[in-house]
């Protein structure tokens, strides 16, 4: 691997690492500024390869098309992080190694390009498939988390019904209790056990 290649690769983990450092308090003005400074980096990079020739120049492109890609979709899971952005730059970054290993396989010829370009696919397919099973698993337990939240506020729900109820039915009781409590007394003595019962009760 020569000396730019190494650039363009700890160019895109600088990336990477700025822009999940930012995910917290990137404000807009930080996001234009970083997206400029993605597209800034990724022509300096792109203009570097024109020193070279043939398919270096050809791996070169696309190493700098590449970490310009994954720098970008990182930034977006940075500054809009969901299931989706981050999905986006999963694929981004599948996208990108098998731009980069496909130019790769042009450097060898007949069943072993074959083999090459097979073997780029096959790691492309499979790192889109661990995003997709990322994504899904995550809006997955997202949607178990909030049917939890649901079920949790449904239930104090009929826990505070349950309770009202079973204290309403326990002042029924004991204001019948007291009713039939009045009923061995006559006249004003009878009418103001009953009243008083009624307002114990809250009736």
């Amino acid at each position: 691997m020569n000396r730019f290649n190494m650039n363009v690769i700890a160019l895109a983990v600088s990336l990477g690492f700025s822009a999940g450092a930012m995910a917290q308090s990137m404000s807009r003005t930080d996001y234009t500024a970083a997206k400029d400074k993605i597209a800034a980096e990724y022509k300096s990079a792109k203009a570097a390869c024109a020193s070279l020739s043939a398919n270096a120049k050809d791996i070169c492109v696309a190493q700098a098309k590449g970490s310009e890609k994954v720098a970008a979709a990182d930034l977006e899971a940075s500054y809009k992080p969901s299931p989706k952005t981050h999905y986006q730059a999963r694929v981004a970054k599948a996208e990108a190694d098998y731009g980069v290993a496909n130019e790769k396989c042009d450097d060898s010829s007949g069943n072993a390009k074959d083999v090459c370009v097979k073997e780029a696919k096959a790691a492309k397919t499979a790192a889109e498939a661990d995003a997709k099973a990322a994504m899904k698993t995550t809006d997955a337990n997202a949607t178990a988390a909030e049917k939890s939240t649901d079920a949790r506020s449904k239930a104090n729900t009929q826990t505070s019904d349950a309770r009202k109820d079973a204290k309403a039915d326990k002042v029924d009781a004991q204001y019948a209790v007291a009713k039939e409590k009045c009923d061995d007394r006559a006249g004003a003595a009878k009418d103001d056990c009953l009243a008083q019962a009624k307002a114990h009760a809250g009736k």
